[in-house]
């Protein structure tokens, strides 16, 4: 089976042509460097994305937060709810953790934006 997928490893957003059998990928053109076929080869085996959401501050201020590291894509909706619920209380520092590891994946919550 072909698929088409943009790489998102860097901003040329490279066009690439995956051949797969099952889950193996068996060949990868397009790409310009070799970060496309490492990125080719994730998002077929376990594909996953860093998110981006704001958690309200028990103060009643949004507080911008991502995960340090990619989550996998079948666990975004849980995972933003869980980042949703976390309590923070100002101020909070860009890079600050407010999740340690986030539904046993791994990744840390951090702050993007101090907020006073």
């Amino acid at each position: 089976m072909t698929r088409i997928l943009t790489c998102i490893n860097c901003p040329m957003g490279c066009e690439l042509t995956v051949e797969v059998e099952g889950d193996k990928v068996i060949s990868v053109s397009g790409n310009n460097c070799k970060r496309g076929e490492i990125y080719a080869e994730s998002e077929i085996a376990h594909p996953a994305r860093t998110v981006t959401t704001t958690v309200i501050s028990a103060e009643g201020r949004p507080v911008p937060v991502k995960t340090a590291e990619p989550i996998p894509k079948d666990m975004i909706f849980e995972c933003t709810a869980a980042i949703k619920a976390a309590e923070v209380h100002l101020p909070v520092s860009v890079g600050q953790v407010i999740i340690d590891d986030l539904l046993g994946t791994g990744s840390r919550v951090t702050v993007t934006r101090s907020v006073r």
